[in-house]
């Protein structure tokens, strides 16, 4: 990546035009070949930018940009789009490059698998007497998440996920159908858990008999103290 810090004005020519006036700002070069013109205060968003595949041509002021104080300009042009990026440069403040390397990605806190885990561990949590078959049981077209058993020794087939919506009870709405074909199940009750349920997905849950139970990520994962809440 590098990072150029200049006294610079910018204007774009595209689906629409746009002029940032002479200021400093940070000028950013990506590896993967975007470019992103950013101020030090407003918004964590870049003030305007071009997206790759584009190319960057650096050329020389002429006679009446030069006598403007401009001392070079760079010209930012997306190769799909025909849009252009142009950059006057007054003074350069700062020019680095770095090498980060491959970046592993963003690694997400209480995605479903954790939760999965996590509910396992702590199956009392959809009610007392609650306890665990399996998890990922296997079915004709797909793995239910938990297999659990409640109190009175019926079946459970929990499907989990982070933000719960339509589509996650109809997936839940076929695993029921095909397990309480199997005698050795039926009848299975459903419940349909998560951190968050969408009202439209609630409502089609409970109209099927599926119940629904939203959970607590930090009191599944033991940093939830009850002495700290004010109610």
């Amino acid at each position: 990546m590098r990072l150029v810090i200049a006294q610079c004005s910018v204007d774009y020519a595209g689906r629409l035009t746009a002029h940032l006036p002479m200021a400093t700002r940070l000028i950013m070069l990506k590896s993967d070949g975007s470019v992103l013109i950013h101020s030090d205060g407003g918004s964590y968003k870049p003030l305007n930018w071009m997206t790759p595949p584009c190319t960057v041509r650096h050329m020389e002021p002429d006679a009446e940009q030069a006598e403007a104080g401009l001392t070079e300009l760079w010209e930012v042009s997306q190769t799909k789009t025909g849009d252009r990026l142009v950059i006057s440069i007054a003074e350069v403040l700062s020019d680095e490059a770095y090498e980060f390397g491959v970046d592993p990605g963003l690694v997400k806190d209480g995605v479903e698998a954790h939760l999965q885990e996590l509910l396992a561990e702590h199956i009392e949590t959809l009610g007392e007497g609650f306890s665990l078959v399996r998890r990922e049981y296997m079915t004709a077209i797909g793995p239910v998440d938990i297999l659990a058993r409640d109190d009175g020794q019926k079946s459970v087939a929990v499907e989990i996920k982070r933000r719960g919506d339509i589509d996650g009870v109809e997936q839940l709405t076929r695993y029921l159908e095909l397990m309480n074909r199997d005698p050795l199940l039926s009848p299975v009750q459903g419940v349909f858990a998560a951190q968050e349920i969408k009202p439209q997905a609630r409502t089609l849950a409970e109209d099927r008999g599926i119940r629904c139970v939203v959970l607590d990520y930090d009191a599944l994962r033991g940093m939830d103290d009850p002495e700290t809440r004010l109610f």
